[in-house]
Formats: C-alpha cells, structure tokens, sequence
C-alpha cells in the first residue's frame, strides 16, 4: 500500500474520531448537574483521549496530502506548517477541556467553601485558554485548507470537487468565526468539526482512489 493510499486512510480516520469526540463531548452544565460529575468527567476524558489519539492520524493524512500536492510554490507544504501549529492548537484545547477542566471542578466540590473564589477564577482561566487554543485551531486549520484547496484546484492532482468545496469551506468557517456568528461551545465548534471531517473524509478517500503516481507542480 503506497503513502497516498495510507494517508488518506489516516484522514478518514482521524476525522471519524474528531466526529465521535463530538458526539459524546459532554457539556459544562452537565459536569454541574447534582450527581453528574463524576460520569461526566469520565465521559470527558474519554471523549478528550480520542481526540488526542486522532491528532496524530490528522497529521499522517495532511503529510501525505502535501506530498502529494508539493510544488515549486510550496503551496502545500505551507498549509502543512499552518496545520501542525493548529494541530497543536487544539492539543492543548482538549488537554485543558478534558483533563485539567474536570480535575478543577471535582477540586473545587471537595475543596472548603472559602475558596470559591479562587476556584472560579481557575476555572474561567481554564475556559479561556481552551477558547483561545480553539480559535488558533480553527483559524489555522481552515487557513490549511483553504492553501491545499487552491493546490488541488491549481494542478487537479486531487478531485477539482474537493478543492472547490475547500474554497468556499474554509473562508466561510473563518468569517463565522470572527464575525461572532459561531461561538465555539460544544454546539458551534461541533458545527465546525462536522464541516471540516467533510473535507478531510473527501480528501482520504481522493488520495486513496489517487493513489500512487507523481503530480505535476502547481
């Protein structure tokens, strides 16, 4: 099996995980509900280790996609640099959301009444930096997709469907974003995940069919 084919069978299967992570991703009211807790921080950090375990599989597919679309412009390998940066982005948006969040909330219950004050604070702490982690994932991934999309529409190494859905993705998921229309809750982000596991899905199964053979430059 060559390294468009495996690559493509990486994507898809990192988007799968970034799908099922939302689908199960628990809310903060449901951490607060009386009894809740403790299944729910289970839940999260279950949720939050599959998706640390799909970052490296997003990876291994936008390697391969790059390799696969590589030129003289480096248009490819670009988008490759701005997607491990958000990659690590969202690393430390799950780690904080799913792991540090919960640890901080069950403190906080078994922690005296004196110092809510300082938990409260840590949690608002937490929250934003998941929130500014997320926007740097968001952001830079569609920035990601937007230059491989280009790629793909310049030298059709790739189905021209692909690269045009990529073109109108990714400037549309970032005008959202900084317009205020979509908040990243579990809901909004959700939306976005569900967008971009479209494109990651098409670009798996487009490097699998494609797979094998050099690509002209772009």
């Amino acid at each position: 099996m060559n390294d468009s084919r495996l690559g493509g069978l990486a994507w898809i299967a990192a988007a799968v995980g970034f799908l099922a992570t939302m689908s199960v991703h628990p809310t903060g009211h449901d951490l607060f509900q009386p009894g809740h807790l403790e299944a729910g921080a289970r839940i999260a950090r279950i949720a939050h280790a599959l998706a640390l375990v799909s970052l490296p599989l997003a990876f291994l597919g936008a390697l391969a996609l790059a390799r696969r679309l590589d030129s003289p412009q480096r248009t490819a390998i670009a988008a490759l640099v701005v997607y491990g940066f958000a990659l690590t982005a969202v690393m430390l948006a799950a780690i904080a959301s799913g792991f540090v969040g919960p640890a901080v909330i069950e403190d906080s219950l078994d922690g005296p009444q004196v110092a809510s004050e300082v938990w409260k604070a840590l949690m608002h702490y937490n929250w934003a930096l998941n929130q500014a982690c997320a926007q740097v994932y968001v952001v830079g991934s569609s920035v990601a997709i937007l230059l491989w999309s280009l790629a793909i529409a310049r030298t059709r190494a790739l189905a021209t469907g692909l690269g045009i859905f990529g073109l109108v993705l990714a400037p549309l998921t970032i005008l959202a974003l900084l317009s205020g229309h979509i908040r990243l809750d579990v809901h909004g982000f959700g939306l976005i995940v569900v967008g971009q596991a479209l494109w990651s899905i098409s670009a798996g199964v487009s490097l699998w069919r494609r797979g094998g053979g050099a690509t002209s430059g772009a």
